[in-house]
């Protein structure tokens, strides 16, 4: 319905109270319900997850068409982003946003920063998703509302070409309200616990959610060392919770995203349950590093497996905890994703040590020779030295290809004695193609960067720090906050403005008419940057 339509209406309804709702505004109410589209968080996961299954669709037909996010760790840093994707490319089609548990636990714990272990309260996850939507329909609000402001200057002027045009941009808003890809670590307890969680996480906004196959009460950030996997029945019962969840609150398009550590986690808590010669339990306990033992020579305790007719131990370490043999973590890699995307994955997610497209695309690969259509969201993680990985694979290919690397030594490429030379600039070339290059190759959807405004807030503010408080003094925060924000057009240096004052205003115009006291008069200096 476009806006003198829903005016229209909501006159009408106005009018059958006969008199008693004449001082209600047919537009103040039209410009509310619109600055407020999505009414509850459900509203939103059912819309965000047509978008994503949309954009799955475009890219199964093209992979140039994948997707993209930065982590958020608050409400504001995510409608910032949302922001200045509008504002820089003019629509936030294929920008999605990534909450990262490892930024809840660092950041918005109760406890105080906290490693990524999952020690952090499991309800801060979905009150932050919550805290991000509400933020992003803030700044529907803001943005319509000045457009309303726009709209209204038009018609005083009697400028019906500019107001016809202005109708037209309010009917045809586009929405900051993009999806979320949702960390659930590994479910935060049993399956139970799991799909209670991601109730509340749907309840909250969330379309699509990322859990990974380590022990829940084990857990690891999957760029460390200690990782430990579960069972394959284990984790799908999780992927089960998660399913129900989205379709006991009706969001059928709900999306998940399952995430395999086992390349880089070589220990398991449990000896898999098998019934069956060959079944994912008999698979997973074939990776186990075992020995041959004489069965006289078993000890009490001992977990004892028959394999082709040999009684084999599996090495238990002082934690009580089975090793896997070394080299088959990408073999069992490839094992946990198949297995997913037959029971219920969307997408996947393997966690690697380096960003490298051709190890990347050898697991794709093996993997689309049974499920064709497998996608990835890859993290292009912070944990990684992009610099020092890249030069280090150019100056390798480079040797490889038997040309001179005499004047670069490999132990050292991070220097920035390198960042003018021919190694330092084809470097660089393939950190800016990577994500099209990977999606190309690698089976690719969705890249995003886990930490990014964690890296960002720390940096902005050491620099700030750095001459504010030497011998630059306010000009530090002058030349290098507010002028750069003027020049560049950030709209936060209008931060009353950001905050909702307008809004406020015009709803104490909404509701007091010429008694409303406004916030927004002559005397306000955020006046100074009208210009």
């Amino acid at each position: 319905m476009i806006y003198d339509e829903q005016v229209a209406k909501a006159g009408e309804l106005i009018t059958s109270h006969r008199g008693t709702w004449d001082g209600i505004s047919a537009d103040a109410v039209t410009r509310m319900r619109l600055q407020n589209r999505f009414l509850t968080g459900l509203d939103i996961a059912r819309y965000t997850a047509k978008i994503m299954r949309a954009d799955m669709a475009a890219y199964d037909a093209d992979p140039a068409n994948y997707t993209q996010s930065l982590g958020a760790w608050h409400g504001f840093i995510a409608q910032q982003q949302m922001i200045a994707i509008k504002k820089h490319f003019g629509s936030t089609k294929g920008r999605y946003l990534y909450l990262s548990g490892w930024m809840v636990a660092a950041l918005r714990s109760e406890f105080g920063p906290l490693p990524d272990q999952s020690m952090h309260e499991k309800t801060s996850v979905p009150a932050l998703i919550e805290e991000i939507y509400t933020f992003l329909k803030q700044a529907d609000a803001r943005e319509l509302g000045m457009m309303f402001r726009d709209l209204d200057a038009a018609r005083a002027s009697c400028d019906e070409l500019r107001a016809k045009q202005l109708t037209n941009a309010i009917d045809n808003y586009q929405t900051h309200v993009v999806p979320i890809i949702a960390d659930i670590d590994a479910g935060f307890g049993n399956a139970e616990a799991t799909y209670l969680l991601a109730k509340k996480m749907i309840e909250a906004g969330a379309c699509a959610l990322q859990i990974e196959n380590q022990v829940s009460d084990e857990k690891q950030c999957g760029h460390q060392d200690g990782k430990v996997t579960v069972p394959h029945e284990d984790f799908l019962a999780k992927v089960r919770a998660c399913r129900y969840a989205f379709l006991e609150l009706g969001v059928d398009d709900g999306i998940i995203v399952t995430r395999t550590d086992s390349l880089g986690a070589g220990l398991t808590k449990q000896i898999a349950v098998s019934t069956t010669p060959g079944d994912l339990g008999d698979q997973y306990n074939s990776f186990l590093d075992c020995e041959e033992i004489d069965p006289a020579t078993a000890r009490n305790g001992d977990v004892i497996l028959n394999r082709d007719g040999k009684l084999l131990r599996p090495k238990r370490l002082p934690s009580n905890l089975f090793q896997f043999r070394a080299g088959t973590g990408e073999d069992r890699c490839i094992m946990d994703c198949i297995a997913s995307l037959q029971n219920g994955a969307d997408l996947l997610w393997i966690e690697t040590e380096k960003p490298h497209i051709a190890q990347i695309a050898g697991m794709v690969d093996r993997i689309r020779a049974v499920v064709p259509n497998a996608k990835l969201v890859y993290n292009n993680s912070p944990s990684f030295n992009w610099t020092l990985n890249f030069r280090q694979q150019v100056f390798d290919a480079w040797a490889a290809e038997g040309r001179n690397v005499s004047a670069y030594d490999r132990a050292r490429l991070m220097s920035a004695d390198y960042d003018a030379t021919e190694l330092g600039q084809e470097a660089d070339a393939r950190i800016r193609t990577f994500q099209k290059d990977a999606s190309a190759r690698a089976g690719i959807f969705h890249h995003l960067i886990t930490l990014p405004t964690y890296h960002t807030a720390a940096l902005s503010t050491d620099n700030l720090a750095r001459e504010y408080f030497g011998e630059a003094g306010m000009l530090g925060y002058v030349k290098n906050v507010q002028r750069a924000e003027i020049r560049q057009g950030i709209a936060c240096v209008k931060h009353q403005n950001m905050s909702g004052s307008d809004i406020g205003d015009d709803h104490k115009e909404a509701f007091a008419g010429e008694a409303a006291l406004k916030a927004g008069g002559v005397h306000n200096t955020m006046n100074q940057f009208a210009a």
